[in-house]
């Protein structure tokens, strides 16, 4: 199936990770995409990589919780495509893990800017383009949004404020033919849920697995599928929803994982031929304190 034929999206973060998974998601399902994230990342070969399987993308990169990147972004599916239908808000940091009273302040700050300023703004400036085409806008949210998270108490509350916004933005936008819909992430096999590549330590690698029921991590493409659903013209009916892709940690109760037997803790193969799925802290600074 191509859901997204014809549809004009922009993907937000799409440099690595999850957003990568979405924008090749996306253009597989027909959709012309455009590719931000910042200028460090390997956006150019994600737009490359996505041509050479047939699809159509082009990039934008930049900081999207400031203005003028924003505008930039919009303006690019604007220009190349002549309209939008579709906002990802993907785009978002996980810098640090440390109990709240030792959190640094400024990791704080930089985390409440990109996590959220960025879905605000680009959702501000998408919004008259989205109520033209009766589009939709799909945001990271998360479990942690539910459950909250110890050792990045910032990082839940910020999913927390996603999950209000959109479920606000949903109703609100509800009269012009506009859809908002969250996706909510477990740990996912991306740079954030490694000890190698992230600020997680040990410890905090090994709880997030065996809380899941399903006893592994996501993968970039298992959530790509979600946020195509809820994107395509199949979810006409559903907005203001919070869709939990989580392994089942949400409703789980102690370290469930430890029941499931080996062979059903494999992460499946998939479809798409993903390059940059573990570079989402590339040239950023973590840090983990203890």
């Amino acid at each position: 199936m191509r859901r997204l034929e014809g549809k004009v999206a922009i993907v937000t973060g799409a440099g690595t990770g999850i957003g990568e998974a979405i924008a090749h998601k996306f253009a597989k399902e027909g959709a012309k995409v455009v590719v931000n994230g910042f200028s460090y990342d390997p956006v150019d070969d994600v737009v490359a990589s996505i041509k050479e399987y047939g699809g159509e993308a082009v990039a934008c990169c930049g900081d999207v919780s400031e203005e003028k990147d924003a505008l930039k972004c919009i303006q690019t599916a604007i220009d190349q495509y002549d309209k939008l239908d579709i906002l990802v808000n993907n785009a978002g940091v996980f810098l640090a893990t440390a109990e709240t009273q030792d959190y640094p302040i400024d990791v704080f700050d930089q985390t409440l800017k990109m996590n959220l300023r960025s879905a605000f703004v680009m959702t501000k400036y998408a919004l008259p383009y989205l109520q033209r085409t009766k589009g939709n806008i799909v945001c990271a949210g998360s479990e942690a949004g539910f459950n909250g998270l110890a050792q990045n108490t910032p990082y839940g509350g910020t999913k927390g404020w996603m999950h209000s916004f959109v479920k606000g933005v949903a109703v609100e936008q509800a009269k012009y033919g506009v859809r908002a819909n969250c996706y909510c992430p477990g740990a996912i096999d991306t740079a954030w849920t490694h000890k190698e590549t992230g600020p997680m330590d040990a410890e905090m690698e090994k709880m997030l697995i065996e809380a899941t029921p399903m006893a592994r991590r996501g993968t970039p493409e298992e959530i790509a599928n979600v946020c195509a659903f809820l994107a395509s013209d199949e979810a006409s009916y559903v907005t203001g929803a919070l869709w939990l892709a989580d392994g089942g940690v949400t409703v789980a109760k102690g370290s469930v994982g430890q029941q499931t037997p080996q062979q059903l803790r494999q992460q499946p193969q998939g479809e798409l031929r993903l390059d940059h799925s573990k570079e989402g802290l590339a040239n950023k600074q973590t840090q983990t304190i203890k």
